[in-house]
């Protein structure tokens, strides 16, 4: 395996995270403002403004932590497990995203979200196997996924 990062894959793939993720946080805007704003919510929501931008700063963690593990190389068994495990957590992320804001179906997301943890706990297994580092910059995502996961959970119970 390649010891260097590869600055470009890097940068490559923290804009391709964040670009998602504004892109998700820019579609969500008018629900934030509509229906969530009319919803019955847990006491320990957090506010519009800091929601959108936690999710942002997670998104560009998980880029920088995906660039570091394909710069290890493509060639490597462990890399492209890693990389299948990211990829099919960005996957749920946005099914999270469509079914939670878009068609208000908190049952179903609730369940994406409990999915989403499982599946980022093997990411992050597998991000350590390729490099550590990598792996412990998804930290912060694991405890957001499990906070929206609760908070998503007290949502439908309260509606």
């Amino acid at each position: 395996m390649n010891n260097r990062p590869n600055y470009l894959k890097i940068l490559a793939s923290t804009l391709g995270c964040v670009l998602l993720g504004f892109l998700s946080t820019l579609a969500i805007q008018s629900v934030l403002h509509d229906w969530l704003a009319v919803i019955n919510k847990p006491s320990f929501v957090v506010p519009d403004w800091l929601y959108s931008s936690l999710w942002l700063i997670n998104f560009a963690l998980m880029g920088i932590a995906a660039g570091i593990v394909w710069s290890r190389g493509l060639h490597h068994v462990w890399v492209k497990t890693a990389l299948y495990h990211f990829g099919f957590q960005i996957l749920l992320t946005v099914a999270w995203f469509l079914t939670f804001f878009e068609l208000k179906m908190l049952m179903l997301s609730f369940l994406l979200t409990v999915a989403l943890f499982l599946l980022l706990l093997f990411t992050v297994k597998w991000f350590k196997v390729v490099k550590p580092f990598a792996a412990y910059l998804l930290i912060p995502y694991t405890f957001w996924i499990a906070y929206t996961a609760i908070v998503n959970f007290e949502i439908w119970r309260l509606n």
